[in-house]
């Protein structure tokens, strides 16, 4: 029988996700060492208690002088010390010049840093002289204190994702630990008899679950702790069972097939019984039928449910648009999509759907982009071949040349 229901906007399915995400919202926090923080959210701003760089140093190997001090290319000035990184030197005396190194703290006295490749060293008494063979400028090839960051400045925000970078940023203004949420605790199952897992010998009419290990580690790369469930037999009782074990102890259960209008679909029934469910449909291509809940715990408050479509390619791009701004709202984070490329279309797409299409396709080596031939649900080689979605609005025909809105998957699987 055709399920009548309209059409929900993805916009709309997305904006009911996070209304529905925030009174859940994780509010555990953890004290890590900033060196297992990757990947973690931030629980609490991170503020620089020093200038970065604390004091002026150099950004070459050369020589710090007074800049007044070289009227003329073939200047001659007596090298008074030698400054490695790491070390203060002392305050630099008219007509001499000192000796440093890139990192070097810049003396008392010095204003200009002239680059070792502009100078000739000359032997002589003590540490020599130098012939200086460029007129510098002041200031140049010095990096002021605090140019980098201010002391009392938030060089990281609550609710952001700690990156490699930010970890090195973290530890710059000397952040030893953080403070930050707890991970997303995700339970995750399939359902359905048809479905085996690989290494077990395929019998007539089954399929191997792909989807298990697509969304194991779409969750995994999320920073979620998972608990795998693995395949629930297509019965209500055991899938009643399935969700309240998930439910004991996990913030979010994703789930993979049952979400469709087939009488063997038993995932709608049982988190009715076990909870409250919303049962979508979704104006999206892949991936229209979508199901949101909550799932009663044996003591008290409630896990989220989200039921994807069983089709790979489907569970897939679900998961990158709807679990993720899931995952991002009950983290305090920002759950809006990310940015689209504005890019070339290197091919026609003369048929489209009534719904907003999520194309496979990547990029080619003249930076436009080129389509799997194949966009069915179920062809995961599309998933694997391309580097990026193309996002494109209902009924709208690409021809050649157009200009179309590209996601990479590496900002999505990234969130």
């Amino acid at each position: 029988m055709k399920d009548a229901r309209a059409l929900l906007s993805l916009d709309e399915a997305l904006a009911r996700l996070v209304a529905g995400a925030w009174p859940c919202a994780i509010a555990d926090v953890e004290t890590v060492s900033t060196f297992d923080a990757l990947g973690r959210v931030l629980a609490a701003d991170v503020n620089s208690a020093l200038d970065v760089p604390p004091a002026d140093n150099t950004s070459m190997d050369g020589y710090a002088l007074r800049a007044a001090d070289v009227a003329a290319a073939g200047t001659l000035l007596q090298v008074a010390q030698r400054i490695p990184a790491g070390h203060v030197g002392q305050p630099l005396l008219p007509g001499t010049a000192a000796r440093i190194f890139t990192g070097g703290q810049v003396p008392q006295g010095a204003d200009a840093v002239v680059m070792q490749e502009e100078c000739e060293a000359l032997a002589g008494e003590g540490l020599g002289s130098v012939r200086v063979n460029a007129v510098p400028a002041a200031g140049q090839w010095i990096r002021r204190r605090g140019e980098d960051v201010r002391q009392g400045s938030a060089v990281l925000l609550r609710g952001q994702r700690l990156t490699p970078q930010g970890l090195g940023l973290a530890a710059s203004v000397g952040a030893a630990t953080l403070s930050v949420l707890r991970r997303p605790r995700a339970a995750l199952f399939s359902t359905g008899d048809e479905l085996q897992m690989p290494g077990e010998p395929l019998r007539p009419g089954a399929i191997y679950n792909s989807n298990r290990y697509t969304l194991r580690a779409l969750l995994q790369a999320a920073g979620c702790v998972v608990t795998d469930l693995g395949i629930v037999p297509d019965r209500l009782e055991a899938t009643r069972a399935a969700l309240r074990e998930a439910a004991a102890h996990n913030d979010l259960i994703v789930t993979s097939g049952g979400v469709s209008v087939g009488e063997e679909d038993h995932l709608k029934p049982a988190a009715r019984a076990e909870g409250e469910l919303d049962d979508w449909q979704v104006a999206m291509k892949p991936g229209k039928p979508l199901a949101f809940g909550r799932i009663r715990r044996s003591g008290d408050g409630a896990a989220l449910l989200i039921g994807l479509p069983g089709n790979p390619v489907s569970s897939f791009i679900t998961h990158l648009l709807a679990v993720s701004t899931v995952l991002r709202a009950l983290q305090g984070m920002d759950p809006a999509l990310p940015p689209s490329l504005p890019l070339r279309a290197d091919f026609d797409w003369p048929r489209p759907d009534r719904r907003r299409e999520f194309l496979r396709a990547r990029l080619n080596a003249e930076g436009g982009l080129e389509l799997f031939p194949n966009q069915s649900s179920g062809v995961l080689t599309s998933a694997v071949w391309a580097d990026g979605l193309i996002d494109n609005p209902p009924g709208q025909a690409i021809a050649r040349g157009d200009t179309v809105r590209f996601l990479p998957l590496a900002a999505l699987v990234s969130r």
